[in-house]
């Protein structure tokens, strides 16, 4: 007996006088190919689609896939579609059977988990892999038990908790392009033809996506790229202290235990620099070609390439035998600082806003690239696990800080364990033979020169032995190249001092002679001559030389907070605001005398801020130039404080390129009859008018009445394109729906309705920005929030001041990673 058609459902749904869809045929092939096609029928869904024996198994997943492990999405079973179903892009005309706009939202292939199998879907589950262009990781399928009388197969789509999870808005709210066109569901349906595919079948149903896919214009780029990536610059070097640095103002990683690398990319090319600025791309020929395969603009990345032991920790003896051939561990790049992108240099921005701009660049990475986490402040937390999982220590650096070429304390690096670079200066074998090592003899550089500093004599084996010995017979010499005493000479053979070893110890002794050292393997990345003892420095105290006078006058009465309580806030959430504030000109709301008594607005300042609050000129309409404000550092928020500023509201450009804005912001300002039910509504069908034009925006409570969206920018478009956009956008809104939203400022015209203020996007317009305090009763705070979270708020002063903690928490969160930022450009419309 013939089995059954698995199309056959597929093929008795439709009417192939009517639909111009395909009698459906089993393909032959054993791929394991998904795709994922973002369709707008009767509702917008995602279809998933996995191939199995020869057809694509498909559900619909009505919110698309979340990267949230905690997201459960519905995803119903539907009919099998055709192998060639998998390239399809386009429109399928009202009237016929899923009529509407279908666009490729994703592809790539899938595997089960080691020791689970596809024939797993049998019996209601599926624990699977994707690497895709934008689902990655580990996801699972699982049916629910039918209720009732329901006609489908009800199952859960779930992500499962792994380095690619994330907030549930990083996928369908930030992804909003097709991975083959490069182009919206917008101009999907105005621009792709209708393709016929009534009545075809097999071949001609093959040749009609094949002419489909012709028909679609070739993926856009946003960006025009030079023809060479970046070339080599000296990378920062942290520096040893003794304890981990307290306070907010410091951001901390973990410190990974090998070969520290610049990565520079441009589209498909990739070089692996080592930091001196050694070629090591063939070395490195894998994760070379996994960053090439990214597709990224021109940029220069830093980060430290790696091998993970059994237990998924770096470990460089692992990185050792594999890149020797003896192991087979697979290589990880996690990347922590991004130099230049698109040919512009961001070394003098703070390293917080860096690694935003980083993170919004690499999106989920790969299967070996990765960016490198951190946690703002806490980070005795961090290093005290990392110690009990065995780990090398942790890395802190300054939020505020800039990027520079040398070792600076503004990096620093604090170990569990002590392990530095030391300098082979002679060997004692342990036979006759030769052939074995019994120790090694150390030195480090000192002022006078090689200094001697102890035998190792643990850490060697079969394997790394007998490359050592080979290395050592050929750096043979006479006679000792340091002075050494006379006890440790006996049967040692001398070599020239030129091998470099990372040894592990418990300490250095009195005579700087290292105790209990074991070999931890050869450091092919530095040269000899900058080996020199690492001596650990005191830890740098918190660090502020701004004084708050008056620190217990009530600046909120009502709350009872202080200057210098208010003071507190902003230091310690300067971190997380650096990225929003830092080199941004600013306006402030000053109330010297408190939030209840007189206040005003100031852009200008004559230098009575103090040398920690710095001036920018720039042109006013009368041709005339003023010095405005920006800060670059915590320290600066704090001395506006100190002034007496309560709010700080940014322009949408940055002082080192004025007329080309790097956002937008529609702020939603609702008439006094509207509760924040409305407003919340408000935004996200603004929203969804932004995705159809493929802008990625973002919701902020705006600490008063309202909701900021808010759009970031590539800053190519200057301040007139910006806001003919924006008073275009907004327009159209308000006439769509003009008994709920109206686009002029008169009070006249907001009655019963939401103000879509889009005046805030003209040159010289501010917006408040980020974690500022609004200086309002109970000292509320503009809060971001991820589109799910913004459901759940029960107003825009949802926060306050004394939320500081739950506040620099939610700054580093899942849910929030990524908040603000998006490479795009805005849309000719």
């Amino acid at each position: 007996m013939a089995a059954a058609d698995p199309l056959s459902l597929y093929n008795r749904k439709r009417d192939f006088t009517r639909t111009r869809e395909p009698a459906g045929k089993r393909g032959r092939g054993r791929g394991n190919n998904f795709i994922v096609q973002k369709h707008d029928a009767t509702r917008l869904h995602y279809d998933f689609r996995l191939e199995m024996d020869g057809v694509l198994k498909s559900w619909a997943v009505t919110r698309g896939p979340s990267l949230d492990p905690g997201d459960k999405r519905l995803a119903v079973r539907t009919e099998d579609h055709p192998l060639s179903y998998a390239g399809f892009e386009g429109t399928i005309p009202k009237g016929e059977y899923g009529g509407g706009t279908v666009m490729l939202w994703d592809e790539g292939r899938w595997e089960p988990v080691p020791g689970k199998s596809a024939k797993d879907l049998d019996k209601g589950h599926l624990h699977f892999i994707l690497h895709g262009t934008r689902m990655q990781g580990e996801w699972l399928l699982i049916r629910l038990k039918p209720k009732g009388r329901e006609k489908h197969e009800n199952w859960l789509l779930r992500k499962i908790d792994d380095a690619y999870a994330a907030s549930a808005d990083t996928l369908t709210a930030r992804e909003l392009t097709s991975v083959k066109s490069g182009r919206t569901m917008g101009e999907i349906a105005a621009g792709a033809p209708s393709v016929s595919l009534k009545g075809k079948k097999g071949k001609a149903f093959d040749a009609a996506m094949a002419k489909a896919a012709a028909a679609t214009p070739a993926k856009a780029s946003a960006r025009a790229r030079p023809p060479k990536p970046p070339g080599f610059q000296p990378p920062q070097l942290a520096t040893l202290v003794d304890a981990v640095p307290t306070g907010s103002g410091w951001m901390h990683e973990i410190k990974y235990d090998g070969y520290r690398c610049l990565l520079s990319v441009a589209g498909g090319k990739a070089t692996i620099f080592t930091r001196t600025g050694l070629d090591w791309t063939g070395r490195f020929a894998d994760i070379a070609s996994e960053i090439g395969g990214m597709d990224l603009p021109p940029a220069l990345i830093d980060g430290e390439i790696v091998a993970l032991d059994d237990e998924g920790n770096p470990d460089f003896s692992t990185l050792q035998r594999t890149l020797k051939g003896e192991g087979q561990a697979a290589l990880h790049l996690f990347a922590f600082d991004l130099l230049r992108l698109d040919g512009q240099d961001l070394t003098d921005q703070p390293n917080i806003t860096r690694k935003e701009k980083l993170a919004a660049l690499l999106g989920d990475g790969t299967a070996h690239i990765h960016f490198a986490d951190h946690v703002v402040g806490a980070g005795e937390k961090l290093f005290h696990a990392l110690c009990e999982a065995g780990q090398e220590g942790i890395i802190s650096k300054r939020a505020d800080a800039a990027y520079r070429g040398a070792r600076t304390k503004n990096w620093l690096k604090v170990k569990c364990t002590r392990r530095q670079e030391f300098v082979v200066v002679g060997w004692t074998p342990s036979s006759a033979s030769g052939r074995a090592i019994r120790n090694l003899l150390l030195a480090q550089n000192e002022s006078q020169g090689l200094v001697y500093a102890g035998k190792v004599g643990t850490g060697f084996n079969l394997a790394n032995s007998e490359e050592l010995v080979a290395a050592l017979a050929r750096r043979s010499r006479k006679t000792a190249a340091l002075p050494v005493p006379r006890s440790e000479t006996r049967g040692v053979k001398w070599v020239r001092p030129d091998l470099v070893a990372e040894i592990a110890f418990a300490e250095f002794t009195a005579d700087h002679v290292v105790r209990h050292a074991s070999f931890l393997g050869l450091r092919e990345d530095k040269a000899a001559r900058d080996v020199t003892a690492e001596k650990a420095m005191p830890t740098p105290q918190p660090r502020s030389d701004v004084t708050i006078s008056h620190p217990d006058r009530l600046i909120f009465p009502e709350a009872k907070i202080s200057k210098g309580q208010l003071a507190d806030y902003y230091a310690a959430m300067g971190g997380a605001m650096l990225p929003w504030i830092a080199g941004r000109p600013i306006s402030l709301v000053r109330c010297p005398q408190g939030r209840a008594k007189k206040c005003f607005f100031q852009k200008h300042d004559s230098g009575s801020f103090g040398d920690h609050v710095k001036h920018v000129p720039i042109r006013e309409k009368d041709g005339s130039k003023e010095d405005y404000l920006y800060v670059e550092d915590t320290d600066g928020l704090i001395a506006c404080v100190q002034m007496g500023a309560i709010e700080f509201h940014g322009w949408g450009s940055l002082v080192r390129d004025v007329e080309r804005p790097d956002r937008m912001v529609f702020d939603l300002d609702p008439d006094e009859g509207l509760d924040f039910g409305d407003v919340k509504k408000a935004a996200r069908d603004i929203r969804r008018a932004l995705d159809d034009l493929g802008l990625t925006s973002f919701a902020m409570l705006s600490g008063g009445k309202g909701v900021h969206v808010v759009v970031p920018l590539t800053p190519e478009a200057e301040w007139p394109q910006v806001k003919d956009f924006a008073d275009r956008f907004a327009r159209a809104l308000a006439a769509s729906e003009p008994d709920r939203f109206t686009a002029t400022m008169s009070k006249a015209k907001r009655k019963g309705r939401i103000f879509i203020d889009w005046l805030r996007n003209q040159r010289g317009a501010t917006a408040v920005l980020p974690y500022v305090v609004r200086a309002r009763e109970l000292a509320p705070v503009a809060a971001p929030v991820s589109w799910d979270e913004l459901a759940d708020m029960d107003g825009a002063a949802h926060f306050t001041v004394k939320d500081v903690a739950a506040l620099l928490d939610r700054a580093s969160s899942r849910a929030l990673r990524g908040w603000g930022v998006a490479r795009q450009l805005l849309p000719a419309v």
